[in-house]
């Protein structure tokens, strides 16, 4: 109940902080617009690629799973590298500059500090000292996030693949092959679910560092450590608030693609819109979650040092 409670205190918490500020607005619309040119251009590739990535998947009669990599043509393989590097260089250098200006006036209206003029902000924000540290966690949590996703993936092609020998719909009823299948799924359903639940409090870690180096003097592995120190009280909280973050972005997509956004740019676009408006929220939400982390945990510390000099009085 309390991690409810806490959930929904970090949500609309977030959701007020935009109303503080008109400054925030403005300044989440300006530095939100190459990412949005971007990601129009990114997700029109990507929502073609996965149409054909459903192409190839679907097998004519006679072809076994295993013949699937044999099929690719290097059409697609070219394309499949081609988002790899979009996806590692130019959303990831937009996305870090937003997550700056995102966090930064965050940070300024949840303390209750007077907006300061855009162009004082932008100085303030923009100068060497303030990008170095996040630059340089921001490239520690792209290594590791990319990894997490890579593992995610690799369990679901390999369900893919592999419950492909099943599918046999004139013999699947039969009971030895029916338990296989069931068993099989089981298994690969359990590792899958494991994986996300660690891949989501990673995440929580992940963000909440790139806040910890924005906001305050530390980067890379130390910014990880005390983010895993400051979150370990709220890992229920911070799993939560990341998977609804994630079934967004997934359910968005999955939901494109199903109606066939790929082929009307009006659709592109609204779905880009939608994630730009989600991935500012979403780092505002890690904001206010990091602050109360940290909040919590200070506190929690003079209260152990008050005991100590109790004990020592004593």
């Amino acid at each position: 109940m309390m991690k409810q409670v806490e959930f929904f205190h970090i949500v609309t918490g977030a959701l007020v902080i935009p109303y503080r500020s008109i400054n925030f607005i403005i300044s989440s619309f300006v530095t939100s617009l190459p990412l949005f040119s971007f990601l129009i251009f990114y997700e029109m590739i990507m929502q073609r690629t996965l149409v054909e990535a459903s192409e190839i998947l679907v097998l004519p009669p006679g072809y076994s799973m295993w013949d699937l990599p044999s099929r690719k043509t290097t059409d697609f393989a070219l394309k499949l590298v081609m988002l790899g590097v979009l996806h590692l260089g130019a959303f990831h250098l937009l996305e870090f500059f937003n997550v700056i200006v995102t966090v930064n006036l965050a940070s300024k209206l949840r303390e209750g500090e007077s907006s300061m003029a855009l162009k004082e902000m932008a100085y303030e924000i923009f100068n060497e000292a303030r990008l170095k540290d996040p630059l340089i966690t921001y490239v520690y949590v792209l290594f590791l996030s990319t990894c997490g996703l890579l593992g995610l993936l690799w369990l679901m092609i390999n369900y893919y693949i592999i419950s492909g020998s099943f599918w046999d719909y004139e013999h699947l009823f039969e009971k030895q092959r029916f338990l296989s299948y069931v068993l099989f799924t089981v298994i690969f359903g359990a590792a899958f679910i494991s994986v996300l639940i660690k891949y989501l409090d990673w995440c929580v870690v992940w963000n909440t560092s790139i806040v910890f180096s924005i906001l305050e003097e530390s980067y890379g592995a130390e910014a990880l450590m005390i983010s895993f120190y400051f979150s370990r009280g709220s890992k229920q909280c911070g799993r939560l608030l990341m998977l609804v973050f994630f079934i967004w972005g997934v359910g968005l997509r999955l939901t494109c693609l199903l109606t066939g956004c790929s082929e009307r740019r009006s659709g592109i676009i609204a779905q880009v819109l939608l994630l730009c408006n989600v991935n500012v929220l979403k780092w505002v939400v890690c904001t206010v979650y990091f602050q109360n982390c940290k909040k919590r945990t200070l506190e929690k510390i003079d209260e152990q040092m008050g005991l100590e000099d109790k004990n020592v009085n004593v």
